[in-house]
């Protein structure tokens, strides 16, 4: 089965969810930039999942280009990802809004952790449809910005009840992480 369809929903949800990020800032109530301080909070929150959605768009749209063919499993395993992402706005604005509070930054580092879970699925139902050796498998071998991602936020969400600083600074250090384009992709075509 062809993959055109699973990329373009893909990228639909995707601008739809960061459209609902943004429809969900609050306008400042004022004309100077005091007016603006009482809402850096929930900006600040708003840049991060607008980076961290970027980041799982790019990779996913190169992950689906180094794929050749979809199956059932993989529609699913997308699906599964798509619903963890879609769940970003509520947490962002709940995370925002309340200025990082335990509860709120916790639940904001599961979603971030489920949604990473299910992109591991969703790459691993890829590889097993196109096989060992192919190119989708040399491509998205699991590599060190993997388990740096997956252990960051495994501490973030308990540090979120001893410090939520701690916990914005793991979410902070994934970002950067993944900032850092993945040359893998690349890296396999160039060796196929």
């Amino acid at each position: 089965m062809g993959k055109g369809r699973l990329e373009a929903f893909s990228d639909g949800v995707i601008a739809i969810i960061i459209t609902i990020m943004v429809l969900e800032l609050k306008i400042p109530h004022g004309t100077d930039w005091t007016a603006i301080r009482p809402l850096l909070p929930a900006l600040g929150t708003y840049v991060l999942s607008y980076v961290f959605l970027g980041i799982y768009w790019n990779n996913h749209h190169h992950m689906l280009h180094a794929a050749e063919r979809v199956n059932g499993k993989i529609l699913w395993a997308n699906l599964h990802l798509l619903f963890w992402l879609s769940l970003v706005p509520f947490v962002t604005g709940w995370a925002g809004e309340n200025r990082f509070t335990p509860i709120p930054t916790a639940a904001y580092g599961i979603v971030l952790l489920m949604a990473a879970i299910a992109y591991t699925i969703l790459e691993r139902a890829i590889i097993h449809l196109h096989g060992p050796g192919s190119t989708v498998h040399r491509a998205l071998s699991v590599g060190v910005k993997e388990f740096v991602s997956t252990a960051s936020y495994v501490c973030a969400i308990p540090l979120a009840f001893v410090d939520t600083r701690i916990s914005f600074a793991l979410y902070v250090l994934v970002a950067l992480v993944w900032l850092v384009p993945d040359p893998r992709i690349e890296r396999a075509y160039r060796t196929k």
